[in-house]
């Protein structure tokens, strides 16, 4: 008889120990009424037992080592269990995790479901009572009981952080929460020697079954994170209920061959949820990427010089991309990862960027570049909050099966969270999009990583076996920053390699995140307080993790790039006033007088972009009386963007406006988008002028990035629709809406939107250099560090009182903020001491109680309408009713989509005033894990027509043409 079956022989013998064990006594034999699965499992059958379940988390953990992980990670995994070199160990004890994951199951958990228990031997069932009055999690029982469990197995438990103590910390952090050991669970619940005997001979099965691996010579916490990222995913992928339900119905007689099975099965699982990594073809680079002609200086740089710079690439590197606005960093990022990947063990990549709405646009030019490199059968997802409302997930694919990952000690109190419209591949149910093999999404999925919220070792094993790339680097805030340094310092241990990507990136910034990575990779702070970092600008630089040893672009390709890419950007400013109508230098007059070429004369494009909806909406409101009226004939268009437009029509105007002013085209004859901030960042838009409100310097030249953006493209190529500029456009222009010029203050209605110290560094500056412009790139990173820079913080010399004001609370509000996440985060990889400081924060927070973002909370509002016969609608006319749960809270996935992508974010402190049910959603919502958080404006319909609704001094109105409006 094989020795994993000699365990479940009748009372014929001992099961035999492994070699230093002794003899398990009788009564010792494994017994299989111990349940491991019953919720959701056919209920005329025994509950599935626990040992197979055990078995089948090993199994899928070795398959996870042999297919899924990347080569960095394995090799991070072995050298932190001190078995350099001896991968196979490393494995096996990997799986020896996974199979224990679940030993806490074998306590008072027993009895949490009455029909599983009746299931249970007549000699466990004796004593139950005392176990079963206790109630606790059997992650924290496994916890408990691991030192006992794994001494049989031949552990030594000689110190406090040894591997014994990682493996129990794992097991009890398997349902994504980490535990002190100390928190244990009373003896009661893991009742009395029968119960011990039985979690030793489970353990001894898993242990067997694994060829007995021995204790590793260490166990690094951020390698144990690592580990119980493997678990956890082993244990989802094999806790399906149609994988659950076939072997329940057809279990094979002996251990051996059910193990045998469940690796063979392993492949099909993994493939099944779109884990299963693919090589893409890679093609050259126009067809790779659908760009005609040859790449850039920038580009080609990276092709010909990253390799050598990159070297063995051992433990990883950090790579920083500085160009200006158009220079195609995107798809150099993309070839930077082509070359890191294959050097340093990883594969794939998360494309990481500030927003959902330009997440979705990079989407859909990765899954083009993936589609033309033959990568159709490749794991790739969207991931942010709302992803699942992309036009790319069709409803149809949002039922699918549960994963049954507790069966009742776990379940919460309250409103049920178990998601109604499950994605029905895999990868899209909760907290697995990032898993694939490549990923698009927000910069704040990634930051979860390293916040104490649940599963964020899973985070942190997805996010290890990729190329880490970061657009808009510049575009975070201090809090965010650090978020971000010291993700960069786990990714560092990890050896990951990482590309930052830039316009207007301060030399201060990148260069704490490259420290940030080099000290998590092993390097000391004393060293790296004596070195700099500073990326060329443009051009790249690449950092070696193990070295250190720093890289740069070529000159002679840089200066290359600066030719190529060479353009003086007129910058005029206007002084203007905010909301005076009739007076000299009204704002509203002067964009009107700006933009008179663009109606009278021989059309072309103008992009406008305001700092707040309101003033977008109102600015909207008068260009299209004033030009779109006159010039309607003629086929003028103003389009309006901002975040406050329903997201099903953000996402149709959002399309508008990119096809417009697009690199394809066609190219309208007149168009003027008056927009918010949300055109600044990765939205490919190519305006004839912009205009601009006064914002800090980085931001204008973003949105300056706007202008002329395609110029290079289009004299190689052809203008589309073989339409040139129009003859008052002789070059690319930025005009800024200067309300600080000569002496000006901070509109009130901008609030705290931005600094005012940085506005009124950024009116200063650009005082100085208009008439001359601005040379791009040449100019582009003196001026980001003159207001953005670190070296001079404040001029003391400027006069004004309230300019002193402002310079103190700017930095004490940076300060505050970078203390405020530095509390939060967890601590550096190379500082953890036990695995529940991961999780230091008391209660049990998780993704939407934890913010990535400092600032006022946000909350998803649905604008509905009240029929004066009582129905809820989605539209004025009273045709579209609101969807109805059923009595449980269930809705068709169709109906929560249909509802969630008409939702609007919006302050939550707007309802700070109103009665606590106006804003509640319907009562048959109330239980459902989405639509149970919305709040409802219910606009009353009179005689046809909607009215505003009342909410202490202002009304909200949902306008067809304007958005949400709040006045």
């Amino acid at each position: 008889m094989d020795a994993i079956d000699s365990g479940i022989a009748s009372a014929a013998g001992p099961i035999s120990g492994v070699e230093g064990v002794g003899m398990l006594p009788r009564q010792n034999v494994l017994d299989e009424s111990v349940w491991g699965k019953s919720r959701g499992l056919d209920p005329a059958l025994p509950p599935y037992p626990l040992v197979r379940h055990l078995l089948d988390a090993a199994a899928m953990a070795l398959h996870l080592w042999d297919v899924y992980l990347a080569d960095n990670q394995r090799a991070q995994i072995a050298d932190g269990m001190g078995l350099v070199g001896d991968l196979d160990r490393a494995r096996a004890l990997v799986g020896l995790c996974a199979g224990l994951h679940d030993i806490g199951k074998l306590s008072g958990f027993q009895f949490c479901s009455r029909r599983a228990a009746q299931s249970l031997s007549s000699e466990l069932a004796t004593g139950s009572q005392r176990m079963s009055t206790e109630r606790a999690g059997h992650d924290v029982a496994g916890m408990t009981a691991a030192a006992e469990v794994l001494t049989a197995l031949g552990f030594n438990d000689d110190d406090e952080m040894s591997a014994t103590a990682r493996v129990a910390e794992i097991i009890g952090g398997h349902h994504g929460r980490f535990h002190p050991l100390e928190n244990g669970v009373g003896p009661a619940f893991l009742g009395d020697a029968a119960w011990a005997g039985q979690r030793a001979a489970h353990a001894t099965a898993v242990h067997e079954a694994l060829g007995a691996p021995t204790a590793p010579e260490s166990f690094e916490a951020p390698v144990a994170v690592l580990v119980t990222g493997v678990v956890i995913l082993a244990d989802w992928l094999v806790s399906q209920e149609g994988y659950l339900l076939q072997r329940q119905r057809t279990l094979k007689p002996s251990l051996t061959a059910h193990f045998r099975r469940s690796q063979a099965d392993a492949a099909t699982l993994l493939r099944d949820a779109g884990l299963t990594p693919v090589e893409l073809e890679r093609k050259d680079f126009a067809e790779a990427y659908g760009i005609g002609g040859e790449p850039n200086p920038l580009q080609q740089s990276v092709m010909d010089e990253l390799p050598a710079a990159a070297g063995a690439g051992r433990r990883g590197g950090i790579m920083l991309v500085t160009a200006a606005p158009g220079d195609g960093k995107s798809e150099t990022a993309l070839e930077a990862e082509r070359i890191l990947s294959k050097i340093c063990g990883t594969h794939g990549f998360v494309f990481l960027l500030p927003t959902m709405a330009t997440s979705d646009q990079m989407h859909d030019r990765v899954a083009r570049t993936l589609r033309n490199q033959s990568g159709e059968d490749a794991g790739l997802t969207l991931v942010h909050s709302m992803a699942w409302l992309s036009s790319a997930y069709a409803d149809d694919d949002l039922d699918g099966e549960t994963v049954v990952t507790c069966d009742g000690d776990e379940a919460p109190a309250g409103r049920r969270r178990e998601a109604d419209m499950r994605p029905g591949r895999w990868l899209r149910g909760p907290k697995r999009p990032l898993l694939a093999q490549f990923a698009v999404g927000t910069i704040d999925q990634a930051l979860m990583a390293v916040l104490p919220v649940r599963h964020n070792a899973l985070r942190m094993l997805a996010l290890s076996s990729k190329t880490f790339i970061v657009d808009e680097a510049h575009a975070y805030d201090p809090y965010m920053q650090v978020l971000l340094g010291r993700l960069l310092n786990w990714l560092g241990f990890y050896g990951v390699p990482v590309v930052l990507l830039s316009a207007t990136l301060p030399s201060s910034v990148g260069d704490r995140l490259v420290k940030e990575y080099l000290r998590g990779a092993g390097h000391k702070p004393t060293a790296l307080k004596r070195r700099t970092f500073p990326a060329p600008y443009p051009g790249w630089l690449y950092v070696d993790g193990e070295s250190g040893r720093c890289k740069q672009m070529s000159q002679v390709r840089r200066m290359e790039q600066v030719r190529a890419r060479n353009m003086r950007l007129r910058v005029d400013v206007e002084r203007v006033v905010h909301g005076a109508k009739g007076v000299a230098g009204d704002r509203i007059a002067v964009i009107k007088r700006l933009l008179e070429p663009v109606a009278t004369g021989d059309g072309g494009t103008a992009l406008v972009v305001c700092n707040t909806v309101g003033d977008a909406q109102e600015t909207y409101l008068q260009l299209r009386e004033a030009i779109d009226r006159r010039c309607h004939e003629e086929g003028s268009d103003v389009q309006l963007l901002h975040a406050r437009f329903p997201g099903d029509v953000r996402e149709e105007r959002t399309a508008e406006v990119t096809a417009g002013l697009g690199r394809s085209g066609p190219r309208p004859v007149r168009r003027i988008v008056v927009a918010t901030q949300v055109v600044e960042q990765s939205l490919d838009l190519d305006a004839d002028i912009v205009l601009s409100d006064l914002a800090p310097l980085s931001l204008l030249l973003q949105r300056a990035g706007r202008c002329w953006r395609h110029e290079n493209h289009w004299q190689r190529h052809g203008y589309p629709n073989g339409r040139g500029r129009p003859g008052w456009s002789d070059g690319p222009r930025l005009v800024v809406l200067d309300a600080m010029a000569g002496g000006g203050r901070v509109p009130v209605q901008w609030g705290e939107v931005y600094s005012e110290h940085l506005l009124g560094k950024t009116s200063r500056k650009l005082a100085e250099i208009v008439g001359g412009g601005i040379v791009i790139p040449d100019d582009v990173q003196g001026l980001v560090e003159a207001v953005h820079g670190d070296s001079e913080d404040f001029d003391w010399n400027v006069p004004g009182g309230h300019k002193v004001k402002a310079w103190a609370e700017h930095k004490g509000k940076e300060t505050a903020e970078r203390s405020m996440a530095a509390l939060r985060a967890v601590s550096r990889a190379r500082q953890v001491g036990g695995l529940h400081e991961l999780h230091h924060m008391e209660g049990e927070e998780d993704e939407w109680e934890v913010s990535t973002r400092l600032g006022a909370d946000s909350v998803r509002l649905l604008c509905a309408y009240a029929q004066e016969d009582g129905r809820l609608t989605f539209d004025a006319e009273g045709k579209e009713p609101l969807p109805e749960a059923t009595k449980d809270g269930r809705m068709p996935a169709g109906g929560v989509r249909q509802v969630m992508r008409r939702t609007i974010p919006v302050r939550a402190d707007w309802f700070r005033d109103a009665e606590p049910d106006i804003f509640s959603p319907p009562s048959s919502w109330a239980e459902h894990p989405m639509l149970g958080d919305l709040r409802v404006l219910r606009q009353p319909v009179r005689q046809g027509k909607a009215q505003a609704v009342k909410v202490g001094d202002k009304t909200l109105r949902l306008h067809q043409d304007l958005g949400f409006i709040r006045e």
